[in-house]
């Protein structure tokens, strides 16, 4: 009979803190995405925020995507569904957005006059160079806030558990749902 057995340490062969004075119990596994997760969303929300106040009220994250996809040089349709992971009609979709608000023109391929290329107007670098601004000034505040040294700390473990080659992965916005 373990009738003499306090209730709090009937647990510890499964939580070995179970029981132990001032041990604090890991949050459960699920947060770690969820807050992953809501940071980055709270950085693209306040990037597009931003973006709105500065001239680029009607980009959409989803935009922002596929102007990373087109890249300096210009792409394919073909080539911006494979770099967002999506078909090349949904592709198309998007860039017809993009060419509709301005942001990307389409020309002949000068290495191919068979295939048009999508390239980035000045609209579209522009939004890429003020994003790029908007996000170091949000890694700055992050920095304030909790210090440079755990902001590195946090994306050197990051790079660390991050499979190497997908940090550059854009396909994010069919995974979430949607280009």
């Amino acid at each position: 009979m373990v009738d003499h057995v306090v209730e709090e340490n009937v647990n510890q062969v499964v939580d070995p803190r179970k029981g132990v004075p001032g041990a604090v119990p890991d949050p459960p596994g699920f947060e770690l995405p969820l807050l992953l997760f809501a940071g980055f969303r709270t950085l693209i929300d306040r990037v597009h925020a931003e973006l709105a106040r500065q001239g680029h009220p009607d980009l959409r994250p989803a935009h922002g995507y596929a102007l990373q996809a087109i890249g300096p040089g210009g792409s394919t349709a073909s080539d911006i569904g494979r770099r967002l992971g999506v078909s090349k009609q949904a592709a198309g979709k998007t860039v017809d957005r993009l060419l509709a608000l301005g942001y990307a023109e389409r020309t002949d391929d000068p290495a191919d006059a068979r295939r048009k290329l999508v390239r980035l107007t000045p609209r579209g670098i522009d939004a890429l160079t003020r994003s790029a601004a908007v996000f170091d000034a949000l890694r700055a505040e992050w920095a304030a806030r909790l210090g440079p040294g755990r902001v590195r700390d946090l994306e050197n473990a990051l790079r660390t558990v991050v499979p190497p080659g997908t940090t550059s992965r854009l396909d994010a916005t069919s995974w979430l749902g949607g280009a």
